[in-house]
């Protein structure tokens, strides 16, 4: 097991019965993050970190026309997904696997190609996180898209606040990345894609997209 999967079992190991009760309060944006997905039917659809299956659950019931799956570096977090997907009867139209995002070859681990992939919270969790986004988003196919939810710059809000916030955070090995567009636009540079930014609630959190176009372009 790698190092980081052995942080994050240690990290999120006692809270996992309490995670979505507590996040909910400050990880906006996700709801509008699985709606923004809009899959075409049997389009395949992963979910990278999926933690605690909160997010692959509510895309289900949303897209029952789509195939989820959804990888995590944590068995931890894992188990609790796979008994989140069993209690609400996606078991067996979600697929989950455990996989560092940073090197694994989703495609190959499930062995189909992605037509969407979102980070929902996680590229702020991931260390070497632009290798994560640049991996998935090179893998998109044509009329493919990679989405994300996550913390934002925090620049409208007052800086006691972004004290208060990130401190907060590193207890949780989490670390909003206030270059999140410039690395996106960078990305979406090289690979041929579009790129479109959303900052939310005075910059608190952000939503984003990767798109490659359907001619493949």
């Amino acid at each position: 097991m790698s190092d980081t999967a052995l942080l994050m079992d240690r990290i999120y190991g006692w809270q996992t019965g309490v995670y979505d009760v507590t996040r909910r309060y400050y990880l906006l944006g996700r709801d509008r993050l699985v709606e923004a997905l809009s899959p075409a039917s049997g389009s395949n659809v992963l979910e990278i970190g999926c933690g605690t299956g909160r997010n692959l659950v509510k895309a289900a019931r949303r897209w029952p026309g789509a195939r989820l799956y959804g990888l995590d570096v944590s068995e931890v977090m894992l188990a609790k997904t796979r008994q989140a997907l069993a209690e609400e009867g996606c078991d067996q139209v979600v697929q989950v696997a455990q996989a560092d995002a940073t090197v694994c070859d989703a495609s190959a681990l499930f062995g189909v190609v992605f037509h969407r992939v979102y980070f929902s919270y996680t590229l702020s969790m991931i260390p070497d996180w632009t290798i994560a986004l640049d991996r998935a988003a090179s893998a998109l196919p044509p009329g493919g898209a990679v989405l994300i939810a996550d913390f934002g710059d925090q620049s409208g809000l007052p800086h006691w606040f972004r004290v208060m916030l990130r401190r907060w955070l590193a207890l949780f090995h989490v670390k909003p990345c206030p270059q999140a567009e410039s690395v996106l636009r960078t990305i979406a540079a090289q690979r041929g894609l579009a790129c479109d930014f959303i900052p939310l609630y005075r910059g608190y959190a952000f939503l984003a997209a990767l798109r490659r176009d359907a001619k493949g372009g």
